[in-house]
């Protein structure tokens, strides 16, 4: 078993190493000079498809745009915007912050092109239910079928890791810290709660989270906000220090190890990818599922995500800590403060009594939200594995494990699961830049006609 760990833990750091770093932001700026800077331009239009103008209730579909950029942004928001943005700074200071931004910006071209394919070669069913992700525009748009199962398989794999247990742990944890509840009874709540929004697929995922997502999201950046509108003077100082520190080497102070150049640019990038998951695959599964018969409309939505989920989220976080100063000092025991325990003492220092129940029920939120996405992601790739029988004993194993999850120790199952979370990228990144010439004319077409809303 040991060996087993080893091996995973090998392959995972090669995964999430500069090689993929690389591959994963240099498509996203391929793609972003490909489409003419699509993020950018199209981004008032995109904020309009959001809002329900253009929405036609008898396109093929089955969710609004609002409810699959929820869906998408459930599962996106989460740790990586709490933990992952304090990590990032713990390690590479500061101006790691500043790459996770240029990770974003390229990532919303990545997500546009992903899911505008996602959309374009999907199934839809004779129930009116929709399949659709990497895996399916990998055999209609490339012809690699074998490609499409590799992604569905390390999609499967990662759902049940970092998609359900990793995430039951992440609630049950601070509710056991803060409340004392038994962290086998959060597990079987959960999993009741859990059961009772996937068995009715992603209808009811996609009406769920579009409730929860405006919700946490609000209320987190509403703290995170306080903090910052209350230390108005250090924003300037605080921003500043996010830039300089990009493109000069970070000297060490306090518990601060120091950082170079490289090093905060690779702990910037890998967090924001790990945030907003774009290049990874998993999104375009709940944006395929949106009522549409324009593919360039969801892709547009969906690169509406990144920007929400690191530029504004991430940032909240990221000003917090850097206005607090704690994140190059040590706890009582001489270790750096790093992850969610970082983020926490920041919101506490800033709300005094307040802040640390923010980022611990933050937390909670986003993981059950996260929980709900990810089982569409792997149901629609166990359907696509084994067949529509698949489904229904997938959701079963699902709501099953989330109670296990919540009580036991994760090291093994989180390297596994991260491990093919990454490995995910691979089979859709070579898809997006094989399909970018498909894309760039559907980008062309649509631009090249009027497009007037329907309410």
């Amino acid at each position: 078993m040991e060996v087993i760990q080893q091996l995973v833990a090998s392959i995972g750091s090669f995964v999430w190493g500069p090689v993929m770093i690389v591959f994963l932001v240099g498509t996203g700026l391929f793609l972003s000079i490909r489409l003419k800077f699509i993020q950018f331009r199209g981004f008032p239009h995109a904020v309009g498809l959001i809002s329900g103008r253009y929405d036609d209730p008898d396109d093929h579909g089955e969710i609004t745009h609002f409810q699959a950029l929820s869906a998408a942004l459930s599962a996106t928001i989460g740790t990586g915007n709490i933990a992952g943005v304090a990590t990032a700074i713990a390690l590479g200071g500061p101006g790691a912050v500043f790459w996770m931004w240029v990770t974003a910006l390229v990532g919303m071209a990545t997500k546009f092109t992903s899911c505008l394919l996602s959309n374009k070669y999907r199934v839809v069913h004779e129930d009116g239910s929709v399949s659709g992700g990497p895996m399916h525009y990998l055999e209609q748009g490339l012809g690699l079928k074998w490609l499409g199962m590799l992604f569905a398989l390390f999609t499967v794999i990662a759902s049940f890791g970092i998609g359900n247990m990793v995430q039951a742990n992440s609630v049950a944890q601070p509710l056991y810290d803060i409340l004392g509840i038994n962290k086998w009874v959060t597990g079987i709540v959960m999993a009741v709660l859990v059961a009772l929004v996937i068995l009715g697929g992603i209808k009811r995922i996609g009406t769920v989270a579009s409730k929860i997502v405006p919700f946490m999201c609000v209320a987190y950046v509403t703290g995170a906000l306080t903090i910052i509108l209350s230390n108005f003077s250090e924003i300037l100082p605080a921003l500043q220090q996010i830039i300089v520190d990009a493109f000069r080497p970070t000297s060490a102070a306090g518990g601060f190890a120091g950082a170079t150049v490289l090093e905060t640019m690779r702990y910037g990038v890998a967090r924001g990818v790990f945030s907003n998951e774009s290049g990874l695959g998993s999104a375009p599964i709940a944006h395929a599922a949106a009522k549409t018969k324009e593919p360039v409309r969801e892709g547009l939505v969906a690169s509406v995500g990144p920007f929400i989920d690191t530029i504004i989220v991430c940032t909240m976080t990221a000003l917090v800590i850097v206005m607090s100063g704690l994140w190059n000092h040590v706890d009582e025991l001489g270790n750096q403060l790093t992850g969610a325990t970082l983020s926490a003492q920041a919101f506490q220092a800033g709300l005094p009594g307040f802040g640390q129940y923010i980022v611990s029920f933050g937390l909670v939120f986003f993981a059950f939200s996260t929980i709900l996405s990810w089982s569409y992601y792997g149901d629609r790739c166990a359907e696509y594995l084994l067949g529509e029988r698949a489904v229904i004993v997938y959701r079963w194993i699902w709501v099953l494990l989330v109670p296990i999850g919540a009580t036991i120790e994760l090291n093994f199952i989180w390297n596994l699961s991260d491990t093919a979370n990454g490995l995910m990228a691979i089979p859709n990144l070579i898809a997006l830049i094989g399909l970018s010439g498909v894309v760039a004319q559907e980008v062309k077409d649509y631009f090249s006609r009027e497009h007037i809303p329907y309410h």
